[in-house]
């Protein structure tokens, strides 16, 4: 269902890739989906192809082109995981929200200049995705276990268009003290939504692997489809 295309940098210096999935028929909207720290691998590209089955064009920019071209790692194998900690190390997120932003202005241009455009993210993404909210001109966003968004409380002010948190309550990276700041700081908020998955951890809702928790995922994913079928109509 999908394709490995390239993305013009905003500075027009460099291009990039980027795993595109299309639907059936005529996209009316796109879904920009950021990776966790472990690259473009199965499973975001497994999220691409779930959005285009339900009409989406979706696309996932390989963020760690700068420092790990390509890379693809299995978080349920320990090396490769404590790898994806490593390049979460050495990424620069200044860049990377200039690359999520050029990939939006390229979903718009393959809607034709038309419809609108979403976000979804995973772990690092999710921050990511809380950051393309503030930042850019995304029409909605969608922040799966995002970590480190207490630290961005200072920026909630330019969310100017929809915002979903998923947030689990055991997660590992993002403790009960920081679950406590984002709903502190976020709760009043009229564009954002947080909704907390009690007994769950970090990385509850990847596509596939060990991480997987079923019934949350499920849950999760509903809640964003309707989010989604809402706000980029």
């Amino acid at each position: 269902m999908g394709e490995m295309i390239e993305v013009e940098t905003l500075d027009h210096d460099a291009h990039f890739g980027a795993y595109v999935a299309r639907p059936a028929g005529t996209a009316t909207a796109a879904i920009v989906v950021i990776q966790e720290v472990f690259g473009v691998n199965a499973g975001i590209r497994g999220k691409c192809d779930r959005l285009a089955a339900d009409g989406y064009l979706a696309i996932a920019p390989d963020l760690f082109w700068r420092i790990a071209p390509g890379e693809q790692l299995d978080p349920d194998v320990k090396p490769e995981f404590e790898r994806g900690l490593q390049l979460f190390g050495q990424f620069d997120q200044e860049a990377g929200i200039r690359d999520i932003e050029a990939t939006i202005r390229k979903a718009r241009a393959l809607l034709g200049g038309t419809g609108k455009v979403g976000c979804v993210g995973y772990c690092l993404g999710g921050r990511l995705a809380f950051m393309t909210a503030c930042r850019t001109d995304i029409d909605a966003s969608v922040g799966y276990y995002g970590v480190g968004i207490d630290g961005l409380l200072g920026e909630k002010h330019a969310i100017a268009r929809p915002v979903m948190l998923h947030v689990a309550g055991e997660d590992g990276f993002v403790d009960k003290a920081a679950q406590q700041r984002m709903h502190a700081g976020l709760d009043d908020h009229p564009r954002v939504t947080i909704h907390d998955y009690p007994g769950e951890d970090h990385g509850f809702a990847t596509e596939m692997g060990n991480r997987r928790s079923p019934q949350a995922a499920d849950l999760a994913d509903q809640r964003t489809t309707a989010f989604f079928k809402e706000n980029l109509a």
